[in-house]
This record gives structure tokens, sequence and C-alpha cells, in this order.
């Protein structure tokens, strides 16, 4: 009886089951499918959930708002492998009292429904025989006293009145008589702690927190010196820093500043160009301190709130000692010569990419050595660099063996890549992945680009930065001081994970040359030491607003969820609104943004009320939690924002009725 009944378009399901879904601790997981069956009878669904260690429960499926879908959402409060199936079963007692109501009403009397009544008693005895076995006496005898009424005297109405009630109903729902019941196919669902999802970044370079010598010249920092930019991003409310190679670096080719290809005395080079006779990925820079040193850091940063990612970046300096130990494991040039990276028009002469089709098992091994070796250190997250120019199956095969043994590491894909890529190495295991957010400026860019984020919200969680040390969008060298606070709030209340880098809270804007999105003085290239502390008391700083969008997203369990993002309509092309609903407590956030860094902007904003779950004429007061203001809000609402004071507003919208918005969970949670 397996294929009965039609079990169809199950959701979360990723590359046909191949994958497992994604989930975190503490989210709502939508699943629905598709079940039908031939003829009129009634069809209902189960979901079965099997917990990670086995526990397994079962839950009723609810009706969609389309014909023959069924709905139910799963909180997933436990970390590691789940698995779900529908099953679909024919439902007598629904079927029966669809008809007989039918009946009745066309004016058929107790004469000509004889079988209809038998037959609803024999379901009513049915549930009556599973009540009993299953303890529940009480129920059991209500049943058989509303079957007894069917086979009793009496007219139609007093003879089913008993059976049609919602006493009845409630008791028929919580053991409900199935036939021919349809077990659907097992689904996978991998569930991460929350950080994977919800998470705020903020990156820097530990070798440019040395300060200054008293000739105002930069002093190499250190893994103590890092602590005071741990602290900085403590202070923003950032929850995990993200630290670009701490790794010896080459001396053969090393570049000078700005990407020059010939370094000069004391250049410190690319922290890219890993590897040099100090050693390779399991050293540490012997400027920065002590493999000890890195571990302090890692637990002073844990004691203030913070987690650290490192850089994880499969590549090579020309003398890292795989290099010379290994020259199997790169690409030889008919010359003799190993091939360094290209990526045309650039150039990385000082870097030697890996061939990961020669020696497999032995890259493999050693690279599963060395993020051993890390998280033994107490690392729990790591930044992928370029994972797209890499095998998929290595990552995968890699990604699954961690995770066997220490399921809380989390990997970030940092695939600015096509979209090909980027969701099928998510598939494959990265917990988070680098977007083109970056890249998106406009309205119609950002729907739309947001919308293909949903699609995929299953298989890959974005993180949107705002900016990297390789990545100086032109809107940011154009835009002033108000583009820095716009980029900031759309990625904060965008994604419930957001980063910047080091250098973003001081509007730093200049490129190395027109039309570069490289910064000029590259911190990839020299030290950068900054001031945060003087730039704020001077006014010059984008820090207070940092601030207020973590605090926001904090408080706010609506920005911690993608799901439900649903955008709304403004009668400006500069001016973008969407919502945010968390099914779990119902909080509910609106957030408008203005796109133009130079000039007030104002318009009309339309609300889809039903995705906020209140009615189409609904009034109601909202509070924005930037400034503190109330707002009377109805369908349709006057909105104006200024640069030079408010680039947003961030509201809550006030509760409604819990279970209204729990329904609208239901369908806002499924993507056409």
């Amino acid at each position: 009886m397996r294929d009965r009944l039609a079990i169809e378009d199950v959701r979360p399901l990723v590359a046909c089951g191949r994958f497992p879904a994604k989930s975190v601790v503490g989210e709502i997981l939508p699943i629905s499918a598709v079940v039908w069956r031939e003829g009129h009878d009634a069809l209902a669904a189960t979901l079965v959930v099997r917990r990670p260690g086995g526990a397994s429960t079962r839950t009723t499926m609810v009706a969609g708002t389309e014909p023959d879908t069924v709905h139910a959402l799963l909180p997933t409060d436990a970390p590691g492998m789940w698995s779900f199936r529908v099953e679909a079963w024919s439902d007598p007692f629904a079927t029966w009292r669809d008809g007989i109501v039918k009946k009745m009403a066309a004016g058929h009397g107790a004469d000509e429904l004889g079988n209809e009544f038998e037959v609803g008693a024999r379901v009513l005895g049915t549930a009556a025989e599973q009540a009993t076995t299953a303890g529940h006496g009480d129920r059991a005898t209500r049943l058989l006293s509303a079957a007894a009424a069917l086979r009793g005297p009496g007219d139609a109405r007093r003879r089913t009145s008993e059976a049609l009630s919602d006493e009845i109903a409630e008791a028929m729902a919580a053991d409900p008589v199935r036939e021919l019941v349809t077990t659907g196919q097992t689904h996978r669902v991998w569930v991460d702690r929350r950080e994977a999802q919800f998470s705020s970044w903020y990156e820097f370079f530990p070798r440019s927190t040395g300060g200054r010598d008293q000739d105002g010249r930069p002093v190499h920092g250190t893994f103590r010196t890092s602590r005071a930019y741990i602290d900085h991003a403590a202070d923003l409310g950032f929850d995990v820093v993200y630290l670009p190679p701490v790794h010896p670096i080459g001396h053969i080719n090393r570049k000078g500043r700005n990407n020059t290809l010939v370094a000069e005395p004391g250049d410190v080079g690319s922290p890219w160009a890993i590897g040099s006779p100090e050693g390779g990925h399991d050293a540490v820079h012997p400027d920065l301190g002590t493999i000890e040193d890195f571990r302090e850091l890692v637990e002073y940063s844990a004691d203030r709130g913070v987690a650290i990612a490192l850089d994880l970046a499969l590549q090579c300096a020309p003398d890292h000692p795989w290099a010379r130990d290994h020259p199997e494991w790169f690409t030889v040039l008919p010359d003799g010569h190993i091939a360094y990276a290209e990526n045309p028009p650039k150039k990385y002469q000082d870097i030697y990419p890996i061939n990961f089709d020669r020696d497999p098992e032995g890259i493999y091994s050693e690279v599963l050595r060395v993020v051993r070796l890390w998280t033994s250190l107490g690392v729990r997250i790591f930044r992928v660099d370029n994972p797209h120019t890499k095998p998929p199956d290595f990552w995968h095969r890699l990604i699954s063996e961690v995770k066997r043994t220490e399921p809380d590491v989390l990997f970030l894909a940092e695939a600015f890549t096509r979209p090909a890529r980027l969701f099928g190495l998510a598939r494959r295991g990265f917990s988070q992945s680098y977007t083109y957010f970056t890249w998106k400026t406009t309205k119609a860019d950002l729907v739309e680009f947001c919308r293909q984020l949903l699609a995929h919200v299953d298989e890959a969680r974005p993180n949107m930065f705002t900016n990297t040390p390789d990545i100086l969008h032109d809107s940011l060298q154009r835009g002033g001081p108000a583009m820095f606070a716009i980029r900031a709030a759309l990625a904060a209340t965008m994604s419930p994970s957001w980063g910047v880098y080091s250098g973003f809270e001081l509007y730093e804007w200049q490129p190395v040359a027109p039309g570069s999105e490289e910064y000029l003085d590259s911190e990839k290239y020299e030290l950068r030491p900054r001031d945060f502390a003087a730039a704020e008391s001077a006014g010059q700083s984008l820090a207070p607003w940092l601030r207020t969008l973590n605090r926001i997203r904090r408080e706010h369990p609506a920005l911690q969820q993608l799901r439900t993002l649903r955008f709304h309509t403004v009668d400006n092309d500069q001016l973008i609104a969407y919502s945010k609903l968390d099914p779990a407590t119902g909080d509910c956030v609106l957030t408008v943004v203005s796109l133009d860094p130079h000039g007030a902007r104002e318009g009309t904003l339309t609300l889809d009320m039903e995705a906020l779950g209140y009615d189409a004429d609904a009034r109601f007061t909202v509070r924005d939690e930037v400034t503190g203001s109330e707002f009377h809000w109805g369908p349709s609402n006057f909105i104006r924002l200024e640069p030079w004071s408010a680039v947003a507003h961030i509201v809550v919208i006030p509760p409604c009725d819990p279970a209204r918005r729990v329904e609208v969970s239901y369908r806002t949670h499924i993507v056409d």
C-alpha cells in the first residue's frame, strides 16, 4: 500500500534529497507537501519526525490555502541530523461527516440514511478501540456514546447531534482513524547551532593593531594588542571577529604596498601568501606571537561574547613547506616552474594554487589535520577563502568529516561567484555564504536578489558583508557617510548574518585608482593602525549607528529570520520597505530604508496587511526603534527619510491575534 495515495512536492527538499536541508536551533522549520487521491473521499497527512538520538513525534498536518496542500511547522530545538517523512491517509470520519451533512442539508431523512448511520457508528467504534488501547477511557466512552446514538431512535438531527459535535471532532483529531496509510520518503535536515544563521561579523588584521611609534610609523601588532580590537568589536555589538590568515608570510615574490611586484625592505606582504621557512598553515606568524598566544586570544574573545573566525585559505607562497615537500600538489608548467595563481587580468605571483587532482588523498589528509589543529585551539568558525576554486566533493567530504565529531564547527564560504557554485557549495555543507549583496544597490536589484535567496533558503544562508579588503564598491566611494549608513542598515536588517571590514566605521572610501574596487594603501599589503576612539570623539565615526543596528538585531527575533522576509510597496524607487516575522514569538519588524545618500526622499508606503497578520483596513501604532518615535499607521502611510537625520525607519509592528500570525507564517514560509 506504499504508493496507494500520492505524496508529492515535499519541502524542504534539497537536490532531490541528495543533501540535507538546513535549519538552526530555535528556528521553526516549515514542512509542506501535496497529497491527493482519486475520487471525493477525504484525505489527511501526518508529519513523522525523528530527532537526533532517535526519539520520534507525530503531528497531523493542516490543510493549506491551495487545494491538496498540507503544512506543518517544526520547531528544531536541538542540533544534529533530523529526519522527517509525510504519511498520507484516507480519513473515513471526515468523509462520512461531509457526506451525511450534505445529505441532511438536501432534506434526506432518517429513513434514507440507515447506511450512513451505520458507517459512522463503525468508524466511531474503531476510534473507541484505539482510545481504549491507548489508555484514554473517557475518550472511548464519548465515542461509543456517539456511535450508540447513531444506531438509536429519533430523527436524523437527533441521531447525528453527538457525532457531529465539537467534542467528538476533537476526540477524532486526537487519534484519528487512518485507512490506506501511504508512507512517503524520508528526508533529512541538518540543524546547526543558532550562530550558523544569526551572527554579526567584524573583520580586522591582527598585524595592524600595534598602533604607531613616537615617529608616527606603524608598529606590527600581536595577538596581545589584538585584544583592543576585540573589545572594539564587542562594544559595537559584533559577536564574530574574522581574522585574515595569521600564518607566516612568504618572502619569495612578496608583494609591496598597493600590490607592487617588488617589495621594499620592511614591506609585510599579503597574509594570503601563506608559508615561509617559519612554517605553513599549522603555524602563526612569529611577529604576531606564538600558538599559545593565539589560544589565549581565542579565550579572551570568548569571555567577551565574541567568537573568532579564522581564515582557511588553501594556497601557498612559493616558500611554503608544502611547495618544498609536496611539489606534486601543484601544477608544474612545461618549463618546470610551478604555476602561480591568476584571475585575468589579475596575477598573484606570490601565491601557488593547489591542484586537487594530484594526490587528492594526501591533500585531504593534510587539510583535515590543519583544521583539526585549529579546532583544538578553540576555533569553531572558519571563513574559507575562494572555495569555488576547489573541487566541491573535497569540501563535502572535509566538512562532513569535521562535523561528524565536532558538529558545532561552522564554515563560511567566501564565494563571490555564480549562483550555481554559491548554492552548490552551500548544499555540500557550508554554513553561510558570501553573496553579491555588495553589488546590489538599486531597489529592483535588491528585491530580485533577496527573492533568489528566499528560493534557496533551505540550502544556503547568506552573510551580507558591506565591504571587504578586496571590495570597496563605487557607491561607498561616491556616496559619503550616509551611504555607509544605508548599506549597513540594509545588510543588518535584510540578512540574519552580516559583516563589515574594519575601517567601514571610519568611512574609508578612497580607491587605489578610478574605477577600481581596491582600497588605496590596501591593508592587504601594509599595516593600517586606526584610532577608533578619536574618530568617534570627533563625530567622524559610524560606530553609534553600528551599535544601534546590532542592538535592534539582538532584541528582535524577527530580524534573526530570513524565511519570512516580505517586501512592501513604496511609490518611490529610492525607498525600499520590507518586513520580517518570527513565528515562535510573533515579533514583527518592518524596515524602510532610503537608497539616496544625498537628499530627502518621501513616498507612500502601502502595507501588505495580510503578511503582517492584520485585516486589510486595520490601524495600529508603531514604534521606531531608531528614534523612539511613534507613528499611527494603516494600509497606506506617508514616509519621509533624510540622510542627514535618519536613513531608515526600523519599526515594530504590534502583536495581533497570535493564532492568526502563526497562520500567516504557514503561508509566508512557503516560497512558490
